[in-house]
C-alpha cells in the first residue's frame, strides 16, 4: 500500500493545480460562470473537469508530477491557476458582452426602455432587446462549437504556461483593453441600422408634424418607432447571425494568440 500512497500525493499536487485551472473558468466563461449555477455544482464540475483533463495532460507530457505539497507553496499557485482560466473565460464572454451593449441601444432607441424587467441571473434590471441577442449569441455560440473551444483554449494554455508560470503583463492589459474597443465596435456594427432607420424615422415624422399639425405625432410616433424597429431587427437577423459567429472566431484566435505569446515568453 505504501507505494500507493506516494504515487497518490505526489500526482495530487499538480492534479490540484489543473482543477484550479479548470475551474477559474467557471467564474467568467458564458454559461458555465452564470450565477443560475449553483457554487457547489461549479465545485464539482472543476473536479470533473480537471481529474478528466488531467490524465491527458500527463500523457501529453503537458504537466509533470513531482510538484510540493506543502499548503503555503502552493497557495500562491493557486491563485495564479484561478486566474489563468478566469482570465480565459472573461475573454470568451467578450462577444456576449458586444451583443447586449447592442442590444441595449437599440432598445433604448425603440423606446423600450420602460420593458425592462429583473433578471435573477445577473441580479439587475435587463432589456428586452439586449436578452433577445444576448439568447442568439448564446445559440450562436454553442452552434460553432464555442463551449468546445473553452476547454480547448484551457487545454491548450498547459502546453504554453506551466503549472504556476502565469505572469500577468502589460501584453493581457492591451489585449483586454483592444477586445473591449472591439466589443464596442461589434455592439456599433450590430445597432448601426436600426439607429439609422430611427433617426431617418423621427425625421420624416417631424416634417409629418410640420405639414399637418392636428396630427397627435406623440401617439403616433412611439408604436410606429417600435414597429420599425422589430422589422429592422428581423430582416437584420442573417446579417447580426455573421457578425456574431466572427466576433466568436476572432475572440478565440485572440485567445490562443496571446497562449501562444505566453508560451514563447516562457520559452517553451
Amino acid at each position: 500500500m505504501l507505494p500507493i500512497f506516494e504515487t497518490f500525493f505526489s500526482h495530487m499536487p499538480t492534479a490540484l493545480l489543473v482543477i484550479f485551472r479548470m475551474g477559474g473558468l467557471l467564474i467568467f466563461a458564458p454559461i458555465l460562470g452564470s450565477s443560475v449555477i449553483p457554487a457547489r455544482m461549479k465545485v464539482a464540475l472543476s473536479f470533473g473537469f480537471g481529474l478528466a483533463a488531467y490524465p491527458a495532460l500527463l500523457a501529453s507530457g503537458a504537466v509533470e508530477p513531482g510538484l510540493p505539497l506543502a499548503l503555503w507553496s502552493l497557495l500562491p499557485l493557486i491563485a495564479l491557476e484561478i486566474a489563468l482560466g478566469a482570465t480565459i473565460g472573461f475573454i470568451a464572454s467578450m462577444p456576449l458582452l458586444a451583443m447586449q451593449v447592442g442590444g441595449l441601444m437599440m432598445g433604448q432607441q425603440m423606446g423600450l426602455g420602460f420593458a425592462r424587467f429583473y433578471n435573477p441571473a445577473v441580479e439587475d434590471e435587463a432589456d428586452i432587446l439586449a436578452q433577445l441577442l444576448l439568447f442568439l449569441t448564446l445559440m450562436a455560440f454553442f452552434a460553432v462549437g464555442g463551449h468546445e473551444g473553452l476547454f480547448l483554449a484551457v487545454l491548450h494554455s498547459f502546453e504554453h504556461v506551466p503549472l504556476g508560470g502565469f505572469t500577468p503583463d502589460l501584453g493581457l492589459v492591451d489585449l483586454i483593453c483592444g477586445l473591449f474597443v472591439a466589443a464596442f465596435e461589434t455592439a456599433m456594427r450590430v445597432a448601426a441600422p436600426l439607429l439609422t432607420i430611427i433617426m431617418l424615422e423621427t425625421v420624416a415624422l417631424g416634417f409629418v408634424a410640420r405639414s399637418v399639425p392636428q396630427l397627435n405625432i406623440l401617439s403616433l410616433g412611439f408604436p410606429l418607432r417600435i414597429l420599425v424597429g422589430f422589422i429592422v431587427v428581423m430582416l437584420g437577423l442573417m446579417v447580426i447571425h455573421d457578425v456574431i459567429t466572427d466576433d466568436i472566431a476572432a475572440t478565440f484566435d485572440a485567445i490562443f494568440d496571446w497562449l501562444q505569446a505566453q508560451g514563447d515568453g516562457h520559452g517553451r
